[in-house]
């Protein structure tokens, strides 16, 4: 029998929510990985091609807090299976390989399920988990986006050798349908899990979904440190973990290069999975997370100091892992109800989507006048933003008690 985490709740359930959530990073990984095979597919593109990934990170941007109060509204374990069936549809669809504005359209409403998957599998998994048990499966949870990308480049030229793009996408249609129908068996309704009883669900039943209450909730989120911090933090995480992926190659040792890059990913998984974990047995969510920002800050400076090492870079994407599982685990630490975890996922989901879409040229833009000590001034300034803003937080928090 699997190892419960609360009465009823079983480590399965938690694993279930985690493989849904593969679908959703999926969503990401299936372009950004075999990149290449789409510049081969649609030629005519150029550089309009990055379009296919930036348009669910602009989904996300716009539309990150709506989806957190949308999930509330309608329920985590419903709005999963949901956004699940929607995600394998289009990607079914895009295994058409229809033109490439097409294709834009399908990616644009895809960010659609890809944000309320994010919102409200996470949610779904604090509340599935006791107070003790919780640390470990936000753990497990943080690591969703780097294990997609790790599948993705093992099974992804097998599959391209296959049949192509149309084998990888309905590789991934197929597996969101799979995980659709489980998440449906395997997980509780959601008025077994109190959601319909959450006070907190609505603030004011009265109100309509509206401009003016989307942008009422946005003040709200934002002015609050308990819902906001987390996302807020998560910003300066996610501006640079695509960015240095893509962009610190180059400045890498030579003889060091690829296995590098095929390490670098995992580092931070390991890292989460192991010694993040463990941290989090005896510390708050928060302070791992500022260990972590604290500590990048300090690896990206001996960057400067050793630039033909390849241990700074180690060290950078070891103490992400810190970042990550202390980023997800805050939100149920810090935000007691279902509604506002919601919402600070949502947020989260906002700020690491805007970051997505920031870093890379901002990074880009920086090495290109400064050279490698772009590379150390950009990291500078967001992991220490990353600390300031959790310390700041949690300072406010402490007042408020």
């Amino acid at each position: 029998m699997p190892q419960t985490a609360g009465p009823g709740v079983t480590w399965g359930r938690v694993l279930v929510i985690f493989a849904a959530g593969l679908g959703a990073s999926g969503q990401f990984a299936k372009i950004a990985v075999l990149f290449p095979a789409w510049s081969q597919a649609y030629p005519q593109a150029g550089a309009g091609l990055g379009f296919l990934l930036s348009m669910i990170s602009l989904m996300g941007v716009v539309l990150g807090l709506v989806a957190g109060m949308l999930v509330s509204r309608t329920g985590f374990r419903r709005m999963m299976i949901w956004a699940l069936i929607l995600g394998g549809g289009l990607s079914a669809l895009e295994a058409l390989m229809p033109p490439l504005p097409v294709m834009l359209a399908l990616r644009g409403i895809e960010g659609l399920s890809h944000l309320a998957l994010v919102v409200a599998a996470p949610t779904l998994m604090a509340e599935i988990t006791t107070d003790r048990a919780r640390p470990m499966a936000m753990t497990l949870w943080s690591t969703y986006f780097g294990v997609a990308f790790v599948i993705f480049a093992l099974a992804g030229p097998g599959l391209l050798a296959l049949a192509g793009l149309p084998a990888v996408l309905l590789a991934h249609a197929g597996w969101m349908a799979a995980m659709a129908l489980l998440v449906a068996l395997a997980l509780p309704d959601d008025r077994a899990i109190g959601h319909e009883a959450d006070p907190g669900r609505v603030a004011h039943p009265e109100e309509r979904l509206g401009l003016a209450m989307v942008l009422r909730r946005h003040v709200q989120a934002y002015g609050s440190p308990w819902i906001a911090a987390p996302g807020l933090g998560w910003l300066c995480y996610a501006v640079s973990y695509v960015a240095y992926l893509t962009v610190i190659p180059p400045f890498l040792p030579e003889e060091h290069r690829q296995l590098l890059i095929t390490v670098l990913p995992v580092l931070g998984i390991v890292v989460s999975l192991t010694l993040s974990a463990a941290l989090l047995r005896i510390f708050s969510a928060v302070s791992v997370a500022v260990a972590g920002y604290l500590l990048a800050a300090t690896s990206v400076l001996t960057l400067a100091l050793w630039p033909a090492s390849p241990w700074p870079s180690v060290a950078l994407f070891c103490c992400m892992g810190l970042m990550q599982s202390g980023g997800f685990a805050s939100v149920p630490q810090i935000n007691r109800k279902p509604s506002d975890r919601a919402l600070s996922n949502g947020g989260l989901a906002q700020m690491g989507n805007l970051g997505n879409l920031l870093g890379t040229p901002l990074l880009l833009a920086l090495t290109g006048t400064m050279g490698p000590m772009g590379l150390v001034w950009f990291g500078l300034v967001a992991y220490l933003s990353g600390a300031a803003i959790h310390l700041c937080a949690a300072a406010l928090r402490r007042r408020a008690t």
